[in-house]
């Protein structure tokens, strides 16, 4: 690439690495997938008092490291005055030292001298410090710019105003964000049972450090299971991690940071597989932390899908980035990591991977299969329901964060019109209840035409017969592919939970999908929540479509399997919904095993009945998923960092009835 990120930013220190803290080692994490040949999967630095190994002969093989966080400092001696206080005060909030009399900073950063506004004594500048430490932590709110308002206002504009916090009596169905009252003054509950104790015990076990700081945690803790790659940070594995120390009561904002600022560095890593070159917006899959004994450092080791089952890429890794950079300025009101170049220039490599012109007809993308959270063979290829979703969340996440300045306002006006498509082609095409079911079972085929209904020519014969007895009266869902001469009628609990947080569905259809999940509950939720995907593959199906994945056998892993990790998304959008009730009853079922049976990564049978055959236990994500839960719960403001209101510039679509009757 003609401008690589690293070029950008300043090179790593050359100091001593700092002595790993606290954790856990001998972990695993989802398929045997080796890492990149420079260290061992036991290299984590994690094991206090243990030093990882690495081989002589790979070390030369290492990248530089330059360091995004480097920019903080940079940042903050380059910009306006407003600008250094607003990165002085972000960098104070998670540990940084106090400035010295000579107007200096000592941080993790370097020493960022601070320049002195006009009129402003030391004496008024040490009021307004004080000021600021009285405030919670992670919730000082920097002084608007006078050169910003406009993208201020319009960021805080969507939630902030409309978000509040304590649900009034008897919310209504879908009742939208107006119905709580705002993060600040909602009350923080304690954390009281003893099942919450543990699992943030647990989870702060799982913290990986690199040179100190926290950077993220582990995907597993099992003692007992062979560590393959579960003892590395994954990119969409430490999310619900990430959210859970912004929303708990002593907000831990430090750890969110830094893994923003650790992957984003790892981004500009030139990606090979083989002798291909992947594109430059493409965010690792997961990360580790190495030791280099002859140069005496720490090392980070990127995995971009050449580890991977399948050697596929994450497309969702760079969806979930953004989507989490969205969450932690909207908690932390720190604006300043979203307005470092190194942080815009990176959103611009994800979304522009996206944007970028093709052969497509539809606005849909076209994905490989295991992409994402289903990262083995499922048959999700074409253009699945959790890649459309997320796209679509993080593109009006990136409409927030995005400047208009140089080529922002193009990429802007892209987004808007990608939006509007993308929204309109999702809401029509993938959305399935009685009615439309009827619809299609009426199809006529063979309509050569503009003006044809079957737009997709779908055979009415290849609806599954348990689709029928599925679907009920009231209620629907969005169907997992929508392709040429295919529809993927099972339902997918991840895109169809995304799509109503990000209000990707409409009011309507956020209520009929959660009375679907209501009328079906034994089928959806069972005695363990949440089913990943309905129906399991089973027989011919299974082998002709997952290629006899041992794995994937039927309910079980992906094909069916019960993902307790899934609560905080359920728990979600049934907040946002106006249901609190649905969410509660999902949450007391789990609470019932999930600490016994050592928080295990999924479930199998029918009903969530069994451990999984090859769950790893202690499962940082099932920790943590059941923690926001609680969370949201107690303090359903917590909703606003996840969620959009409904975009009314949007228009529903309008479904035409088929010639056909």
């Amino acid at each position: 690439m003609s401008e690589s990120l690293g070029e950008l930013l300043p090179k790593e220190s050359e100091s001593d690495p700092a002595t790993p803290r606290n954790s856990s080692a001998g972990t695993a994490k989802k398929s045997p997938s080796g890492s990149v040949p420079v260290v061992g999967d036991e290299d984590v630095s994690v094991s206090q008092g243990s030093v990882p190994s690495v081989s002589p002969e790979n070390v030369d093989s290492l990248p530089s490291l330059p360091d995004p966080a480097a920019a903080v400092a940079m940042s903050s001696t380059s910009s306006k005055p407003q600008d250094a206080e607003a990165a002085l005060k972000s960098s104070n909030s998670i540990g940084s030292e106090a400035p010295d009399a000579n107007g200096k900073s000592s941080s993790e950063f370097g020493e960022v001298e601070m320049p002195e506004k006009n009129g402003d004594s030391s004496d008024s500048v040490k009021d307004k410090d004080a000021d600021a430490m009285e405030k919670p932590l992670g919730l000082v709110e920097e002084e608007a710019s006078p050169e910003k308002p406009s993208r201020k206002a319009s960021f805080c504009h969507d939630i902030s105003e409309n978000v509040k916090a304590t649900i009034r009596p008897c919310p209504s169905l879908s009742a939208n964000l107006n119905n709580y009252d705002s993060v600040e003054d909602a009350p923080l509950p304690a954390n009281g049972s003893p099942v919450m104790e543990e699992a943030w015990e647990r989870l702060n076990k799982s913290y990986v450090f690199y040179k100190g700081k926290p950077v993220g945690t582990l995907a597993a803790m099992d003692p007992n299971a062979d560590a393959l790659n579960y003892n590395q940070v994954f990119v969409r594995d430490f999310v619900p991690s990430g959210l859970a120390c912004l929303m708990k009561k002593d907000m831990e904002p430090e750890i969110v940071k830094n893994f923003l600022l650790k992957t984003l560095h790892l981004q500009g890593w030139e990606k090979r597989i083989d002798n291909f070159t992947l594109g430059e917006g493409v965010m690792p899959a997961s990360f580790k932390v190495g030791f280099d004994l002859q140069d005496k450092k720490e090392r980070l080791v990127a995995d971009f899908g050449g580890s991977a089952i399948g050697r596929v890429a994450p497309v969702d890794s760079g969806f979930w980035w953004i989507i989490l950079l969205r969450s932690y300025t909207k908690c932390t009101h720190d604006y300043s990591l979203a307005d470092l170049p190194v942080v815009q220039k990176g959103m611009k490599l994800i979304l522009n991977l996206c944007l970028s012109d093709g052969f497509d007809t539809f606005p849909t993308l076209l994905c490989a299969d295991g992409c994402s959270m289903i990262d083995r063979r499922m048959g999700v290829y074409g253009y699945p329901i959790e890649i459309q979703a997320l796209f679509y969340f993080a593109l009006r996440c990136a409409q927030q964060l995005l400047k208009p300045e140089r080529d922002g306002k193009e990429l802007i006006e892209r987004i808007d019109k990608r939006i509007m498509a993308l929204s309109f082609h999702f809401r029509k095409y993938y959305w399935m209840d009685h009615t439309q079911l009827n619809i299609i079972y009426r199809y006529k085929t063979e309509e050569y035409s503009d003006t044809a209904v079957n737009k997709f020519n779908v055979i009415p014969e290849s609806i599954p017969d348990w689709v029928f007895d599925f679907m009920p009266l009231r209620g629907g869902y969005f169907i997992g592919n929508v392709s040429p001469a295919r529809m993927d009628f099972r339902w997918f609990l991840v895109g169809n939970c995304i799509a109503i947080l990000s209000s990707l569905a409409t009011t309507a259809q956020a209520t009929a999908i959660m009375e679907l999940i209501e009328d079906r509950w034994e089928d959806l939720i069972g005695e363990m929540p949440l089913k990943i995907t309905y129906p399991a593959l089973e027989g011919h199906e299974w082998r002709i479509v997952t290629g006899c994945d041992p794995k994937n056998t039927r309910w079980s892993y992906h094909n069916g399997g019960s993902w307790p990790v899934l609560l905080w998304l359920l728990t979600a959008a049934c907040i946002k919904t106006g249901r609190p009730q649905t969410a509660k009853r999902a949450i007391e079922l789990v609470e019932m095993r999930l600490a016994k049976d050592g928080w295990p990564e999924y479930y199998d049978g029918r009903s969530g009945r069994y451990i999984g055959k090859q769950a790893r236990k202690y499962q940082t994500w099932s920790i943590s998923g059941y923690l926001i839960a609680k969370l949201m719960i107690e303090n359903p403001a917590n909703i606003s960092i996840i969620s959009f209101e409904e975009d009314k510039k949007i228009s529903k679509p309008r479904l035409t009835r088929s010639t056909s009757f």
